[in-house]
C-alpha cells in the first residue's frame, strides 16, 4: 500500500499537480492574508462594498474569457508538441479576438455602471471607484489569458512564481498604504486589479521578451479562434461564473451591507479552496484530451477521483472547523462569517467531482454542450431559489440555493456521462 502511494506521488501528473497546487495555495495564503488585513481596517459595510466591486471585476474577467480557456487547453498542447508553424498565430489570434470582444463589453459597463449600481448593486460607491473597477477587468482578463498559456505549456513553476512574486509586491504596497493611511476601497481595487497584473506582465516580459516580439510579428487569423467550440463553452462558463456570484449580488440587493460583508468573506474563503480544483483540472485537462478507449477513461477517472479528493476533503474540514479559528483570524466582529462558511462549504462539497466529469465531456468527447446544459440548470436553480429564499432567510437562503444548484448540476453531468460512455 505504501509503495503504491509513493509510486502514485512520483507520477509526472502528481508532481505537476503538487507544484501547481502549492503555487495556488501560496496564492490562497496571500488572498487570506489580504482579507485578514482588510477586515481589521475596514468596517463590515466597507468590506461589503469592496466584496461586491471585486466580485464584479473577477466575475467579468471570467465571463469575458469567452471560452478561450477551453480552446487553449484543447488546441495549444498539440501545437506545442508538434512545434506547429501556426503556434504563435494561434496565440495571437485568440488573444486579439478575446481582447476586442472584451473591450466592447467593458466599454458598455463603463457607460452604464453608475446606473446599474443605483438600480441593482446599491453599493453607493463613488463613480471613480466604479470606473476603476471597470478598468481593472481588462488587466485581469489579460493576466488570466497569459496564465492559461503557461499552464497549457506545462510551465507550472514559472506561472506560479510570477503570480506570487506579484503577490509579494502587492503586499508591500498594501503595507505602504497602511503606513501612509491611504487604505481606501479605491486604492485596494487599484492594487489588486491593475497594479498586480502589471507587475505579473513585467516579470514575464523580462524573461520572455524575445517571444513577445515574435508574437507581435505574427499574423491574426479568424479561424484560429475556433468559434464554434469557443462560443458554446463561453456561454456555458458565463452561466457558471455568474451563478457562483449571483448569491452575493442578490444578497446585496435584498439585505444589509453588513450581512453582505459576512457572506462576502465566507464566499472568499470558499473560492480560495476552489483554486485547488482549478489547479488540478489545469493539469488533468491535457490527459483527458488524449483519451481514445473506455479503458483509458476508467484509468483517468480513477486517478482524477483521488486528486479531486483533495479539495473535497478541504471543504469538509472547513465544515467541521471550530468557530474559534475564524475568530482568531477575522476577529469577533465577523462572528457570523464562521457559521455561514461552515454551511457554504458543505454546499460546495459535490463540486470537485462535477468538474471531473466535465473534463471528460469537454476534452475527451469534445462536447461543451453538456457543460452548457449543466450550468444552465445550476444557474436557474440558484437564482430562482435565491429570489425566493434570501428575502426570508438571508444568507442561509443563499446557501440553500447554492446547494440545490450544485446538486442539479451534478445530476445533469451524471446523465451526460452515462450517455457518452455508451458511445465509446
Amino acid at each position: 500500500m505504501i509503495k503504491r502511494a509513493i509510486d502514485f506521488i512520483k507520477r509526472p501528473t502528481s508532481l505537476h499537480i503538487i507544484i501547481n497546487t502549492f503555487g495556488n495555495y501560496l496564492n490562497v495564503f496571500f488572498t487570506a492574508f489580504f482579507a485578514l488585513i482588510l477586515v481589521r481596517i475596514l468596517n463590515p459595510d466597507q468590506y461589503g462594498v469592496l466584496s461586491v466591486l471585486l466580485g464584479i471585476a473577477y466575475v467579468l474577467a471570467n465571463i469575458l474569457d469567452f471560452g478561450t480557456t477551453a480552446t487553449i487547453y484543447s488546441y495549444l498542447p498539440p501545437l506545442i508538441e508538434k512545434k506547429a508553424a501556426n503556434l504563435y498565430r494561434f496565440i495571437k489570434s485568440t488573444f486579439f479576438y478575446q481582447t476586442v470582444f472584451s473591450a466592447l463589453i467593458i466599454f458598455l459597463l463603463f457607460v452604464f455602471f453608475p446606473s446599474l449600481d443605483k438600480i441593482f448593486f446599491k453599493t453607493g460607491a463613488p463613480s471613480w471607484e466604479l470606473y476603476l473597477t471597470t478598468f481593472s477587468v481588462l488587466f485581469l482578463i489579460w493576466q488570466n489569458f497569459v496564465l492559461n498559456i503557461l499552464y497549457a505549456a506545462k510551465k507550472y513553476i514559472k506561472a506560479n512564481l510570477y503570480l506570487n512574486l506579484a503577490n509579494i509586491i502587492k503586499t508591500l504596497v498594501v503595507f505602504f498604504l497602511i503606513a501612509t493611511k491611504n487604505v481606501t476601497i479605491g486604492s485596494i481595487i487599484f492594487t489588486f486589479g491593475i497594479l498586480g497584473p502589471i507587475i505579473f506582465f513585467l516579470l514575464l516580459f523580462v524573461e520572455k521578451k524575445d517571444l513577445v516580439f515574435v508574437l507581435v510579428k505574427s499574423g491574426v487569423a479568424r479561424e484560429e479562434f475556433r468559434m464554434s467550440f469557443t462560443l458554446t463553452y463561453f456561454i456555458s462558463s458565463q452561466f457558471f461564473n455568474l451563478g457562483t456570484r449571483m448569491d452575493l449580488f442578490l444578497l446585496s440587493y435584498f439585505r444589509s451591507k453588513a450581512e453582505v460583508g459576512y457572506y462576502g468573506l465566507a464566499q472568499k474563503i470558499i473560492l480560495t479552496i476552489m483554486t485547488t480544483v482549478i489547479s488540478i483540472t489545469q493539469v488533468l485537462s491535457p490527459h483527458f484530451s488524449k483519451i481514445k478507449t473506455k479503458k483509458e477513461v476508467i484509468h483517468q477517472f480513477k486517478s482524477g477521483f483521488f486528486y479531486m479528493l483533495i479539495p473535497t476533503s478541504l471543504f469538509f474540514i472547513l465544515f467541521i472547523l471550530p468557530d474559534q479559528i475564524f475568530y482568531l483570524f477575522f476577529t469577533s466582529k465577523f462572528a457570523e462569517t464562521a457559521t455561514i462558511t461552515h454551511w457554504l462549504a458543505l454546499a460546495y462539497l459535490i463540486l470537485p467531482m462535477s468538474n471531473l466529469i466535465n473534463l471528460f465531456l469537454l476534452y475527451t468527447r469534445k462536447k461543451p454542450v453538456y457543460s452548457l446544459y449543466a450550468n444552465i440548470g445550476f444557474f436557474l436553480t440558484l437564482v430562482g431559489l435565491c429570489l425566493i429564499l434570501i428575502p426570508q432567510k438571508g444568507a442561509f437562503g443563499a446557501i440553500y440555493a447554492v446547494a440545490a444548484g450544485f446538486f442539479i448540476n451534478f445530476i445533469i453531468y451524471l446523465f451526460s456521462l452515462k450517455k457518452e460512455l455508451q458511445q465509446i
